[in-house]
């Protein structure tokens, strides 16, 4: 006898209209869910499809997942899995300013305030784990010793007392089928080279596949911003080989413009004093005279900006803006969060000064939905092929 198929975690409205549409083709729960199944193989000749390739399905209505918020920063993470269908379950976030500007977002404050401080077990089980977290640079002295005296080695020892160690402890413990992790690009040359390979290396002992690329946001926004994603699949679900691939670039034409995001009249307290913008003048002078090329940024409004940082609120030094017959000018915050992909719904209710240090630690959301579009594709892909699934699971039949 054929294995059944068990359909876990079911949202309260899909079971809603399980039982609706049952009941109006007047058939038990068990014909209704084959007959949806027999219709979307039927809907492609190709099916069951091959495991190398995924498939070229269109999505017109995005699968319901659940997922969690880790090192949440104001929801660069939570806005795309949103729109993509997701429910967020729990989130994390240290920073006071960042939890205010993510209540005014999303209706509520995140739930945790320190992710060190929190056991794994009291983490509701998710689909997706999605964190930002801090890059820092990992031990490996004394491991071989450990190793030769029978004590905890792997990735328990090597990224003890580090922020990425609270991360793997959560996906061992809850194992969730998908991971999605972002840093800065130079996460793979950070202590030479031994911080990603630990958390490349933890993350494979933990039995996910791993694809990693660094992308530059300056495809979706007008910024050089590079920054690497990392995305997991856990295998005990995919397999050792699931086909997924990072998103094609944005068409050149399609990239905007500086110009595009100013704000048409800035307050002129953004405006550089004489003071500053004397300093930083003679600032990159000195370093030219030096041959260095530390300096300020004076943009080209129809051209992309350097990479906004968090220190952004100090001088605004890396992005300034050109003015007919004045000194340059910072960009405003409202700018800094168009820059950065956010909408101009969202508001700010922060002061300047965090609200650049909020923008100039995000995420782009934008690159993050086209890599989460990605990810969905290898979600319809799991579900339509004859194999063990994150959201469908096969049980053996009762004789």
């Amino acid at each position: 006898m054929p294995d059944n198929i068990l359909v876990r975690r079911i949202p309260e409205r899909v079971h809603l209209w399980i039982n609706e549409e049952r009941q109006r083709r007047k058939m038990t729960k068990q014909e209704f869910l084959v007959s949806v199944l027999e219709d979307a193989c039927n809907a492609d000749a190709q099916l069951p499809l091959p495991l190398t390739t995924i498939p070229n399905i269109e999505i017109t209505r995005n699968l319901p997942f659940t997922f969690i918020d880790l090192f949440a920063g104001i929801g660069g993470f939570r806005l795309p899995l949103e729109n993509l269908g997701g429910r967020c379950i729990f989130s994390s976030e240290k920073d006071p300013h960042a939890q205010k500007t993510y209540r005014a977002w999303f209706g509520k404050a995140p739930e945790n305030d320190d992710v060190t401080r929190i056991s794994a077990a009291e983490i509701p089980d998710h689909d997706v784990l999605a964190a930002g977290f801090p890059c820092q640079p990992f031990s490996i002295a004394g491991v071989s010793k450990k190793k030769s005296l029978g004590r905890a080695h792997g990735f328990k020892c090597e990224t003890q007392g580090t922020l990425f160690f609270n991360v793997a402890s959560i996906i061992e413990v809850k194992r969730p089928p998908i991971v999605l992790l972002e840093n800065v690009k130079n996460l793979q040359s950070h202590d030479s080279g031994n911080t990603w390979r630990v958390i490349r290396e933890t993350l494979q002992e933990l039995d996910y596949t791993v694809f990693s690329k660094v992308i530059d946001a300056v495809h979706y926004v007008p910024q050089h911003r590079e920054r690497i994603y990392i995305v997991c699949f856990d295998k005990r679900v995919f397999g050792n080989d699931p086909p997924f691939e990072f998103p094609s670039v944005p068409p050149v034409a399609n990239r905007p413009t500086l110009r595009e995001i100013l704000e048409e009249a800035p307050d002129r307290r953004y405006t550089l004093s004489d003071h500053l913008w004397r300093y930083l003048q003679d600032y990159a002078e000195r370093h030219r005279a030096k041959g260095n090329g530390f300096g300020f940024g004076l943009v080209n409004l129809d051209g992309v900006t350097r990479t906004l940082s968090a220190r952004y609120y100090k001088d605004g030094s890396e992005i300034l803006i050109p003015q007919r017959r004045k000194n340059p000018r910072r960009l405003t915050p409202r700018e800094c969060a168009r820059l950065m992909g956010f909408p101009d719904s969202l508001p700010i209710v922060v002061s300047d000064t965090q609200a650049y240090r909020q923008f100039g630690n995000a995420i782009v959301p934008k690159v993050a939905e086209d890599v989460l579009r990605q990810v969905s594709s290898l979600l319809c892909w799991q579900l339509t092929r004859h194999a063990n699934g994150c959201l469908l699971k096969r049980h053996a039949a009762i004789a």
